[in-house]
C-alpha cells in the first residue's frame, strides 16, 4: 500500500513554480484532435491524467511526443474515434474526446467519464450541445456514441453554468457549418485558454471570457504553437499552506486575476496578501479569523479550492461556515478529517467547522485530489505523525506533491508498504 507520511511541521517558508493548469491540459490536449498539422503545447503537467490521455492519443493513431516540458502532438494521422471505454472512464474530461473528434469522424464511440465522484455530475449539458449541433445521442451499458454526419451551428442555452460543456461546445463548434452562439457559457481561464489555443489555429472564437460565445465554424485549422495557462488551484492551495502554521510561501508563474475570490477570502481570514506581476506571496502575520464561505462558478470562490480551505479553518478560532453550491455532496474529507480529532458537522450543502482545537496524527484517506490537498496540510499542522492513503488520486493532479510541499519546509516523505495489515476499508471506516 503507497501512502504519504506526514508530520508538524511548524511555519512553512519558501518559493513554489506553479505548473501548467491541469484542467486547462486535458482539453486543450483533446483539443490538438481538431488540429490538420502539428500542435506544440508548452507548460503541460506530467500527471496522472496526462498520460492516460496519451494512450488514449496512441490508440487513435495520434503521435505525441515530449521533449522536456514541451508536448508535440500530430493529430495528421487520427485514424479512430473509438475511445477505449476502460481509460475513457478512468478521467472526467474524457467527453472533450467527443466534442474534438465530432466534426472530423461524424461518429466518436467513447465510456462515460470518470475521475472524481461528487455523486451527481451529470453530462446532460454536453448531450444537448450536441444535439443542437445536429447529432445524434445513443446511450449503452458502459459507452455512449455522439453521431452527426454534418455538424451545424445553432443558438445554444446552457440550462446551469458549466465549464466542461461550455468547452465541449467550443470544441464541436470550431468545425462545425455556421454560426453558433453559446449563452450562459462558462467564463473559468481554462475556457478563455482553449479559445486561445484554438484561435492561433485558425478557429474563430468570439467573447470567451463573458457568459456569451460566438463561434463561426471553420472548415481547416493550422497547427501552432501554445503555453499552457497556470494553475490556479493548486496556486490557491500553496497559499493556504502559509497560514496553516504562519509562515510565508511565494507562489511563482502565476496570474494573480486568477486567484481574486481567493486571495479576498484569505485577507479575510487574516493572511496579508502581495501580488507582482506572475507571482503572489501569502504570509500570516497573526491569529486567523472564521469566516463563511459560498463556492461557485467562476469568477466565485472555486469548488476545488473548498477542501484545502477547510484545513486551513480548522487553524481559525471560532465557526466558519463553507456552503457548497456547485456540488452538494462535496465532503468526503470531512469524516477523514475528524479522524485527526476536526469538529465538523456537516448539514445538507454546508459544513460547520470550529477551529482553533489541536489535531493529532493518524491514518486517513484521500477520496479525491484536493481531498488530498486538505489531508496533507492538515497533517503538516497535526501533532504526531499522519499517514494518507488514496496517493493516486493526489497523484492525478501533482506532477511532484513531496518535492513541492519540500520546496516550502513541509516534513513529508511517501512509503510503500505492501505487507501492511491496514487496509482501506478500515481507513474508511
Amino acid at each position: 500500500m503507497k501512502y504519504i507520511q506526514t508530520e508538524y511541521s511548524g511555519p512553512l517558508n519558501g518559493k513554489v513554480h506553479i505548473p501548467g493548469a491541469k484542467n486547462s491540459s486535458l482539453a486543450l490536449l483533446a483539443a490538438a484532435c481538431l488540429a490538420d498539422d502539428i500542435v506544440t503545447l508548452e507548460g503541460i503537467p506530467l500527471i496522472d491524467d496526462i498520460r492516460m490521455i496519451e494512450g488514449i492519443s496512441q490508440d487513435i493513431g495520434m503521435e505525441l511526443k515530449q521533449e522536456g516540458g514541451v508536448m508535440i502532438l500530430d493529430p495528421r494521422w487520427i485514424h479512430s474515434a473509438v475511445i477505449d471505454p476502460g481509460k475513457s472512464s478512468s478521467y472526467r474530461a474524457s467527453y472533450y474526446f467527443a466534442g474534438a473528434l465530432l466534426a472530423k469522424f461524424g461518429r466518436v464511440t467513447i465510456g462515460f467519464p470518470g475521475g472524481d465522484n461528487f455523486v451527481s455530475r451529470p453530462i446532460d449539458q454536453h448531450i444537448k450541445v450536441f444535439q443542437a449541433l445536429g447529432a445524434q445521442v445513443h446511450m449503452f451499458q458502459d459507452y455512449y456514441v455522439v453521431e452527426g454526419t454534418e455538424l451545424k451551428g445553432a443558438d445554444i442555452y446552457f440550462d446551469m453554468v458549466t465549464s466542461g460543456a461550455t468547452i465541449n461546445a467550443i470544441l464541436a463548434a470550431s468545425r462545425a457549418k455556421g454560426r453558433t452562439i453559446l449563452h450562459n457559457a462558462a467564463v473559468d481561464p481554462e475556457v478563455v485558454d482553449t479559445a486561445a489555443f484554438l484561435n492561433r489555429l485558425g478557429a474563430k472564437i468570439y467573447g470567451a471570457g463573458t457568459n456569451r460565445i460566438r463561434i463561426e465554424g471553420v472548415s481547416y485549422l493550422n497547427g501552432g504553437r501554445h503555453t499552457v495557462i497556470p494553475d490556479r488551484l493548486i496556486a490557491g492551495a500553496f497559499l493556504m499552506a502559509a497560514g496553516i502554521n504562519g509562515g510565508l510561501v511565494t507562489v511563482e508563474d502565476v496570474i494573480p486575476e486568477h486567484l481574486g475570490s481567493c486571495l479576498s477570502k484569505l485577507e479575510e481570514i487574516g493572511l496579508e496578501i502581495e501580488c507582482g506581476e506572475n507571482h503572489i506571496t501569502a504570509y500570516s502575520s497573526g491569529p486567523l479569523r472564521a469566516t463563511r464561505i459560498r463556492t461557485g462558478m467562476y469568477p466565485g470562490f472555486a469548488t476545488d479550492l473548498q477542501q484545502p480551505m477547510t484545513a486551513l479553518l480548522l487553524q481559525a478560532k471560532g465557526k466558519s461556515i463553507i456552503t457548497e453550491r456547485v456540488y452538494p455532496m462535496r465532503f468526503a474529507h470531512v469524516p477523514q478529517l475528524r479522524r485527526l480529532g476536526a469538529e465538523i458537522e456537516i448539514r445538507k450543502e454546508s459544513a460547520f467547522i470550529r477551529g482553533g482545537n489541536p489535531l493529532q496524527g493518524g491514518w486517513v484517506h484521500a477520496t479525491d485530489v484536493r481531498a488530498g490537498t486538505c489531508l496533507l496540510l492538515a497533517g503538516l499542522a497535526a501533532e504526531g505523525i499522519t499517514s494518507i492513503t488514496g496517493v493516486e488520486h493526489i497523484e492525478r493532479g501533482y506532477e511532484d506533491v513531496i518535492g513541492s510541499f519540500r520546496a516550502i519546509g513541509a516534513k513529508l516523505s511517501i512509503h510503500n508498504r505492501p505487507d501492511t495489515i491496514m487496509t482501506e476499508d478500515r481507513i474508511l471506516s
